[in-house]
């Protein structure tokens, strides 16, 4: 340890303890990574209350849900009415809509919940494999109505998120639960801010979007090397966060955060810095580029669709869904939902 980090150290605050890394360069912005503008002009709907619809599904009848940073869960209607399903009482984040038609949802403050239509709130899973679900994020529900979710960080909750993508210890989770019987197990650890999830059409692999790396990671549910876990998509052009299950189309949509921070990747091999970084007042912190944009991966994990929008459009994103020729999408900050026209 160098005497400069045995000070920073000394100074921190924050509880951060970084280590050691280098990002990989990111890919050029060219070809089917050109801007493109096509997030500009997004339709947005409004929240009643609260902001940060951080994730969007869409249920059986067409409509889409989203959960709120005070608690709520909304429902708009194709008209953009919204409608409160109901209250988790605590900060919902990624929502999925199950064959029976309630709705598995990701709380990071409580965990593994489910939602009925007449309000109804039920924990599922606040522990999962013998250690408590401390940054609860983001879930797939396969055909069978089990549940894969992920605990993005053993050390931060989500709200202090950037401290463990500053540390880069890779604490997060992939997990596996079974509602009928309440019981979990691991799928893969020692992930990097494990974010959104999706399965495969077939179910035989999930994806979990490691947020911290920049990366999304594979994991094999059958055949001879199932429990397997493997590099996906690689040094993607932006920090992902949410993505779908495959599509009948055959693509996975991924949201991304924003495109790479310069600052964040500068500082991967200087520890001393990152800590001095965690520290540093709210508003001098370094800020990610405020613009739309969402990517579309084939099967084998290869870029296909890159749709983005220009400073003042619908940003950050942090939730895509396709539907009935739409993409919706969520943001953790914004106060609305948003839609575009998704052409062919």
């Amino acid at each position: 340890m160098t005497i400069f980090e045995t000070i920073a150290r000394k100074l921190d605050r924050t509880g951060v303890n970084p280590v050691r890394w280098h990002a990989p360069t990111p890919p050029p912005l060219t070809g089917v990574l050109e801007f493109n503008g096509a997030l500009d002009g997004a339709h947005r709907w409004a929240l009643p209350s609260g902001d940060g619809p951080e994730d969007v599904a869409v249920d059986h009848d067409g409509r889409v849900v989203t959960g709120a940073s005070d608690g709520r869960i909304w429902r708009f209607d194709q008209q953009g009415r919204a409608t409160e399903l109901a209250h988790t009482h605590g900060r919902p984040l990624g929502v999925e809509v199950m064959d029976d038609g309630r709705f598995l949802v990701c709380d990071a403050e409580r965990g593994v919940l489910r939602v009925d239509e007449s309000g109804r709130v039920e924990m599922l899973a606040e522990s999962a494999a013998g250690h408590p679900v401390v940054a609860c994020n983001n879930s797939a529900v396969g055909r069978d109505g089990v549940v894969y979710f992920t605990d993005s960080s053993a050390r931060f909750p989500i709200a202090d998120h950037r401290y463990d993508l500053l540390e880069h210890r890779g604490t997060g989770r992939l997990l596996r639960l079974d509602p009928r019987t309440g019981e979990t197990d691991l799928l893969a650890d020692g992930l990097q801010f494990a974010n959104g999830v999706g399965l495969a059409s077939d179910e035989s692999f999930v994806l979990v979007a490691e947020t911290g790396s920049y990366q999304i990671s594979r994991v094999e549910l059958t055949g001879p090397s199932q429990g397997r876990a493997s590099v996906w998509a690689g040094n993607l052009p932006g920090i992902p966060d949410n993505m779908t299950s495959q599509t009948p189309d055959g693509l996975f949509w991924v949201a991304l955060y924003s495109p790479r921070m310069k600052v964040l990747d500068m500082l991967a091999p200087y520890p001393a810095l990152r800590i001095l970084a965690a520290n540093l007042p709210d508003a001098i912190q370094p800020e990610p580029e405020q613009v739309g944009w969402v990517i579309a991966l084939d099967a084998h994990g290869k870029i296909v669709r890159s749709l983005q929008g220009g400073k003042g459009s619908y940003a950050p994103i942090t939730g895509v869904r396709e539907h009935d020729g739409w993409l919706y999408l969520g943001s953790l900050t914004a106060d609305s939902v948003a839609r575009v026209p998704i052409a062919r």
